[in-house]
């Protein structure tokens, strides 16, 4: 990496960072879902309420540490970010009671999810100007290429090590790789680092663009309307991911059916990853975020009324696709509406809601299962939800611009 420039030496941090976090998303956590559940006997609902209290707690933590990426020096918040990380992954496999499991649960959400997610994307957010989208798309691959490899590698693995030998694993790989990426990408980057172009128009009407504190964001009714839209897919997905050994046994697929769906799921999204970054930066993420649930609402219409094994391909096809609109458009949207001076603390709340909507997805689809409901009945509640807020969001419609400062 000596050789490369900043610009990309920032894209493959963001990348790399992307990648990690996967290992305290939803998706990959619940793939231990069984195994853990066996190890400890509990239910589906008391397995979901651990998990929903646990990501609630990491979400109001990282409201306060998030922040803090403003303050402190990129280098050295990664480097506490990281560590965390891997001191998490090496506790999640001592888990032996429902005690430890809260503990483990908090410290994934937290460092992985959370920490690892939001050190990459408030990066790219403040570091880009010009390309923004094309640099959250490229970032956001990361994520993609881990949801494509890790499922079919982690059943495959469980079928011949133990699911806390896996996790000692996991820890020592990021003692190895992590911290040899920050000494080799962001060693040197500043608060005020920028990315190197040769037109400076876009630059100068960004600077124009009034940077809200994170205390008038939460004054501004705006802000609420485009989160209930984009935190849909979070706690839908969420639910969808922790208890998708549920959703096999309701339809009588495999359980390679759901892994294996899991490559559609990342090659869709990162194929709209590519169109979106495009998109973003030709008619700005504003225009864009009405489309944000449209293919995961058409994902959950198939979930409702079919049952064959296509379905499967099919509902995490359309799911991915919302997927990679809402990976890149939940960074790029609050930097185009509030300005980058304080995008690490809007992250962090914004990260830290998109955190509790995955706790909120995971607690509601548990107790909607040990209630009897069928995934049908949940598909058509979750669809209900993305309809309500989409026509809330069209009310709002004109009012989503950023404040353009004019000149002294």
């Amino acid at each position: 990496m000596i050789n490369l420039n900043l610009n990309k030496k920032v894209i493959i941090f963001g990348f790399i960072f992307t990648f990690f976090s996967s290992f305290g998303q939803s998706f990959f956590l619940g793939l231990f879902n069984p195994s853990i559940r066996n190890d400890l006997n509990i239910s589906h609902g008391q397995f979901g309420s651990i998990y929903a209290i646990a990501t609630i707690c990491s979400s109001l933590v990282l409201v306060w540490f998030g922040k803090k990426i403003d303050d402190l020096k990129l280098f050295n918040y990664s480097l506490i970010v990281i560590f965390l990380l891997i001191f998490s992954s090496f506790f999640f496999s001592l888990i032996n009671n429902l005690y430890l499991l809260i503990i483990g649960v908090f410290l994934m959400r937290f460092s992985g999810q959370g920490l690892m997610s939001h050190t990459s994307t408030t990066t790219i957010s403040r570091y880009y100007n010009q390309r923004r989208g094309k640099a959250l798309s490229a970032v956001w691959f990361g994520l993609s290429t881990a949801e494509f490899i890790l499922p079919i590698l982690i059943i495959f693995l469980l079928t011949f090590l133990s699911w806390r030998s896996i996790w000692q694993i996991i820890s020592f790989s990021m003692l190895i790789i992590l911290p040899l990426v920050i000494l080799s990408t962001i060693k040197n980057l500043s608060l005020d680092s920028r990315e190197s172009n040769n037109n400076d128009n876009n630059d100068k009407y960004l600077n124009k663009v009034k940077s809200w504190k994170r205390s008038e964001v939460i004054k501004d009714f705006k802000f609420y309307i485009i989160s209930l839209n984009m935190l849909a897919m979070p706690w839908i997905a969420t639910g969808v991911f922790v208890y998708q050994s549920f959703i096999s046994e309701s339809k009588l697929w495999d359980i390679y059916t759901i892994p294996k769906s899991f490559m559609v799921y990342s090659i869709s999204s990162i194929i709209t990853l590519i169109l979106s970054g495009f998109l973003i930066d030709k008619f700005t993420s504003r225009k864009l975020i009405y489309f944000i649930n449209i293919p995961l609402l058409l994902g959950l219409f198939f979930l409702y009324f079919f049952n064959q094994i296509l379905v499967s391909f099919i509902f995490f096809g359309l799911v991915g696709v919302s997927n990679g609109l809402a990976n890149v458009l939940g960074s790029s949207t609050w930097a185009e509406i509030y300005g980058v001076k304080y995008i690490g603390s809007i992250k962090a709340l914004t990260t830290a809601l998109m955190v509790f909507s995955t706790a909120f997805g995971t607690a509601i689809f548990g107790y909607f299962i040990d209630s009897g409901l069928t995934i049908e009945t949940i598909s058509l509640i979750a669809g209900t939800y993305i309809v309500l807020t989409f026509f809330l969001l069209v009310l709002i419609s004109k009012k989503i611009n950023p404040i353009i400062l004019k000149k002294a």
